[in-house]
């Protein structure tokens, strides 16, 4: 079996963390739990991560609602159905109309089965979708977290929950990978989760400023 959250251990799992990071404890006293952040397991999900690669969480959005009011409900079909210009319509970029293309067509050919993937270990997961053009660890990472609701993954290539970690532990701008990564070691089994508590910590900042 592979640790998983749900809304059973959710909060439970958070204060074990904060039990054991006063920097963790400190931010769930001050902005509550984090979300329970989730995504379903479809090929929607991937497109919507795929476009948030680099981009704003609200500029990936918007292009995910272009494309659902183009097609309706996005199946690997209807995307292959559009055109490059039809696609570059829906604020797509050359490279990511690439990559959802490639993805929709390994989902028709069955080279990729979804639902064959939750019972995979992570390192499983990740070799088989980072053999598809466009995804990377960043991408696995989240699907991991959010769509299989692995707990134990952090995601030492976002920006956002990086950050946050350096602001937490006064740590530099310029801090080696290694010694974040050490840092993150102390949150095993839950670094998911401690990534969560640092994802609402960041939003919760910016949302005050």
């Amino acid at each position: 079996m592979h640790a998983t959250f749900s809304t059973d251990n959710f909060q439970m799992l958070c204060d074990e963390l904060a039990a054991r990071d006063a920097d963790l404890e400190r931010i769930i006293q001050s902005y509550g739990y984090p979300p329970m952040w989730t995504r379903s397991n479809s090929f929607e999900t991937l497109v919507h991560i795929i476009l948030e690669q680099q981009v704003s969480l609200a500029s990936a959005l918007a292009a995910l609602n272009q494309l659902r009011s183009r097609i309706g409900e996005v199946t690997p079909e209807r995307v292959l159905a559009l055109s490059d210009d039809e696609l570059k319509a829906c604020y797509f970029s050359r490279q990511k109309t690439t990559y959802v293309r490639g993805l929709a067509q390994a989902l028709i050919t069955k080279q990729l089965d979804l639902i064959a993937l939750e019972t995979l270990p992570n390192d499983e997961v990740r070799t088989i979708l980072c053999g598809l053009k466009g995804i990377g660890d960043w991408t696995v990472d989240v699907y991991l977290m959010f769509v299989l609701r692995r707990t134990n993954l952090f995601p030492l290539g976002d920006l956002a929950a990086v950050n946050a970690l350096k602001t937490i532990k006064g740590l530099p701008k310029v801090t080696p990978r290694e010694a974040l990564l050490t840092i993150t070691q102390d949150w095993q089994p839950s670094r998911t989760i401690a990534a969560m508590i640092l994802w609402h910590y960041y939003l919760s900042v910016r949302r005050k400023t």
